[in-house]
């Protein structure tokens, strides 16, 4: 299992990138909480993910941390962002939670690498896919119904951030 922190020589800079893990860790079990519950991602624990995550993630490269890896992150959120946006915008059911929340992903993702980018937003849809495939096999939900998409986004950007290099390497990317 490869680490986003794993390799940082400076403890400076480790430290700053495991609180930046450590406060996303926090906010996506009370994010997952609220949206299976009331299927909203309040901003009160959306927005501060930017803040808070870009300025650990610049802390770590002022510590020494490759500062690639600040740009990897910076375009993986803008990346998720537009996507999520673009979803939106096409009617594909996404709210507007969604969107804001797959750019503080994609930034934790980014900065993880590439691989963890890639893997964390499909396993995001492969993810809610089954979940939905098992709701509406199961009768407890029709076409219609609607499911929380953000515990999904989150249990997918874990996966990435976690297991993201070697899914990428067991499926030769």
């Amino acid at each position: 299992m490869s680490v986003p922190w794993a390799g940082l020589m400076d403890p400076v800079a480790t430290v700053a990138v495991v609180l930046a893990y450590v406060w996303l860790a926090v906010a996506s079990v009370v994010l997952a909480v609220i949206d299976v519950r009331t299927h909203r991602l309040p901003n009160a624990w959306v927005l501060p993910g930017y803040p808070v995550l870009g300025g650990l993630l610049l802390a770590a490269c002022l510590a020494g941390a490759p500062w690639s890896s600040l740009l990897r992150a910076a375009v993986g959120g803008a990346a998720l962002f537009v996507f999520y946006l673009l979803l939106r915008a096409a009617g594909g059911g996404m709210g507007g939670g969604d969107v804001k929340l797959a750019g503080v992903l994609g930034i934790a993702l980014g900065w993880a690498g590439w691989s963890a980018l890639a893997v964390g937003a499909v396993a995001a849809f492969v993810f809610g896919g089954v979940y939905g495939a098992l709701l509406l096999a199961t009768r407890r939900a029709s076409r219609r119904t609607a499911v929380a998409f953000g515990p999904w986004m989150l249990l997918g950007a874990w996966t990435g951030i976690l297991l993201g290099a070697d899914v990428a390497d067991r499926l030769g990317l």
